[in-house]
């Protein structure tokens, strides 16, 4: 059944008076709003680099890298050398970017999963039939796997959680919020592979190139799965427990006179986003067999796959006969392309969304052409970091930031922490995670490797910084659209109401991720495969 959207209710008596925090986070939105658009943003970090690098070049600075005996001089880029190298080279530093085959090969296979309804139907499937007193951890669980699903996910859980919460008889505003800040939260974790590893990656591989020998530092997708697999069990305990026994006891009960029905279409917010369409929490039978169907070709699938890998003499192994590092892992992305393939396929066409044999092209091609903004950023991301390689500017960076990390003693744990911290705040102005990454990855990724850590590490830190703080943060669009919904449940409510609710996550989560960083430190755990922390 489709709905409108119940509008707010007018304020009463003049003006509401704002709280400390709609106070403190209208500042923050009025600073965001201020910072140009992030293509902008890097077209004039651009110029600032080649500026700079052009001055230390004149004034004959060099830089020695520890451990190295070659001294390296600053090259300019406003310089006749400098002019020769971008033009031979601007094309093959966006090409040869190495995180955009890997993001557009990823966002083509999950759109085949997720436009045939497989995706929308998994997490349907697990919380439909959920107990009462174990709905809330379920949700959390779901939301802190769902960064497979790109930003639908934000579209999707918490509006079906909100729906799940009232047919289990609980408060659906706990379901929606605690949804929400759950996938926020877990966007940078979880058990599954998605874009956004691809992403992390390409930009964690290109940062890495700035200190000699850094090409051959662990950078492949999976560097970062055994920590975000440990961390997103660890955020679902403790979603759930904030949802059930913090969050839901605190809130009002929905408004009766106000049409709450969660799955219904939404008036597009004034400020944010479209909202997502009608959902229902429920699973068809013929649903269920294509869950079934698909699930068990990618068993299948995965089957065979990991016996050709452990066959003795296989050429799937590497070096040796070694099963890390090998071509399994160094090709996981097209393994893994094959494997979402499969599954939307074999979904779609049992329950009817695929129809054609070009119906899954199609699906792709869209998929791909809502790519196009992130395609244009990494045009100009491209430049940066390959400015910042060639010229030696990063590498001058780098090495002064680890002496002013030795120097200071934060050359451990500690370091690593304080990073986290500078991300959080920086996250609460530029939302997008790879323009942050971006932004912070060329400094801090060498700038950690020549104190002797692992690529891995920095940029799993920063997975902590670019999850914690994305919630409360009025610059994400998203929070509009949780607002927009909200207002069916309770029609007075307004942007401080959302951010205050969403802020009862942060702390926990922040301490949860880095208790779990602490502990693969601590253990000298290795992140990822073939992935340790200490170089």
């Amino acid at each position: 059944m489709s709905t409108s959207v119940t509008p707010a209710k007018p304020p009463t008596g003049g003006s509401p008076r704002r709280s400390a925090l709609d106070k403190v986070m209208n500042g923050i939105e009025r600073a965001g709003n201020k910072l140009p658009h992030p293509v902008l943003l890097f077209l004039g970090l651009f110029l600032i680099i080649g500026a700079v690098s052009t001055v230390l070049a004149a004034t004959g600075t060099t830089v020695t890298v520890p451990g190295e005996d070659k001294t390296l001089a600053v090259k300019g880029l406003f310089s006749g050398e400098g002019v020769r190298w971008l033009l031979e080279n601007f094309i093959p530093n966006f090409t040869g970017f190495p995180s955009l085959g890997t993001v557009l090969l990823m966002m083509a296979a999950v759109g085949v999963a997720e436009k045939t309804g497989l995706l929308e139907t998994a997490v349907r499937a697990s919380i439909a039939r959920a107990p009462k007193r174990l709905l809330p951890y379920l949700v959390a669980f779901v939301s802190c796997q769902a960064h497979l699903m790109s930003d639908v996910a934000i579209l999707v859980i918490p509006p079906l959680a909100a729906l799940a919460f009232k047919n289990a008889g609980r408060n659906p505003i706990a379901g929606l919020i605690g949804g929400f800040a759950c996938v926020c939260a877990g966007y940078a974790a979880g058990f599954s592979i998605g874009a956004l590893d691809a992403l992390y990656t390409g930009i964690t591989h290109q940062a890495a190139a700035v200190v000699p020998g850094g090409e051959s530092a662990p950078t492949h997708i999976l560097i970062n799965y055994f920590f975000t697999a440990a961390a997103s069990c660890l955020l679902a305990l403790i979603g759930g427990f904030l949802i059930a026994r913090v969050l839901e006891p605190r809130l009002p009960q929905p408004d009766p006179d106000a049409d709450a029905e969660s799955g219904a279409e939404a008036e597009e917010a004034s400020e944010g986003p479209t909202a997502p369409p009608a959902v229902t929490v429920t699973v068809t039978a013929r649903e269920r067999i294509g869950l079934l169907r698909s699930g068990l070709a990618v068993l299948l699938y995965a089957a065979v796959v990991v016996t050709c890998w452990l066959l003795p003499g296989s050429p799937l192994r590497g070096e040796g006969g070694a099963l890390v590092p090998s071509p399994v892992l160094n090709g996981i992305v097209p393994l893994l392309f094959v494997a979402f393939v499969l599954a939307g396929v074999v979904y779609g066409r049992t329950v009817g969304t695929l129809k054609r044999a070009d119906d899954a092209p199609r699906m792709m091609a869209e998929s791909i052409t809502g790519m196009s903004g992130y395609i244009v950023l990494i045009l100009v991301i491209s430049q940066v970091i390959g400015v910042f390689d060639w010229s030696k500017v990063g590498t001058l960076l780098a090495v002064n930031g680890a002496n002013l990390l030795e120097s200071a003693g934060l050359t451990g744990f500690t370091g690593l922490v304080l990073f986290v911290l500078l991300v959080c705040v920086l996250n609460l102005f530029v939302t997008s995670g790879s323009a942050l990454w971006s932004l912070v990855a060329p400094v801090f990724v060498p700038a950690f490797m020549l104190i002797g850590m692992e690529p891995a590490v920095t940029q799993a830190a920063f997975r902590i910084g670019d999850s914690a703080t994305q919630m409360i943060t009025p610059l994400n669009p998203y929070v509009f659209l949780m607002l927009t919904i909200l207002r069916r449940y309770e029609p007075g409510a307004q942007l401080g109401t959302v951010l205050a609710r969403l802020s009862v996550f942060v702390v926990p989560f922040l301490v949860a991720w880095l208790a779990v960083l602490g502990l693969f430190y601590g253990l000298g755990l290795p992140l990822g495969p073939g992935a340790d922390i200490h170089r």
